[in-house]
């Protein structure tokens, strides 16, 4: 089975865009898990942590967890996230395929079987 990485924006001006940026994520993560795939939807998995965590480390944490996924999928906004322009550099450093939308997943999945 494959392991998506959900990738997008997690950081806003408050809580409550946070929060919206967390469940967009678990959106597209539970599309991509309908695929027949497993996701790593960081932003549920810190969902708490970013007022108890340095932001650095909550960045490398996640990148380290992207880089044992098999590929990626966007999230809407993904243009505006830093942190998601460079997991998407080191996707593509690592040779890591970066799907745009879910179609795409789709089709790549069907192809991995």
């Amino acid at each position: 089975m494959k392991v998506v990485y959900v990738a997008g924006p997690f950081r806003a001006a408050n809580d409550f865009e946070v929060d919206v940026n967390i469940r967009r994520a678990e959106e597209v993560g539970l599309e991509a898990a309908k695929l027949g795939c497993s996701v790593v939807i960081p932003h549920a998995n810190t969902r708490n942590f970013h007022h108890h965590m340095p932001e650095p480390v909550m960045l490398d944490a996640t990148l380290e967890l992207m880089r044992r996924c098999d590929a990626l999928i966007l999230v809407e906004g993904w243009q505006d996230s830093q942190g998601t322009r460079d997991e998407m550099c080191e996707a593509s450093f690592l040779g890591i395929p970066v799907f745009h939308t879910l179609f795409g997943l789709k089709n790549w999945l069907e192809g991995t079987k």
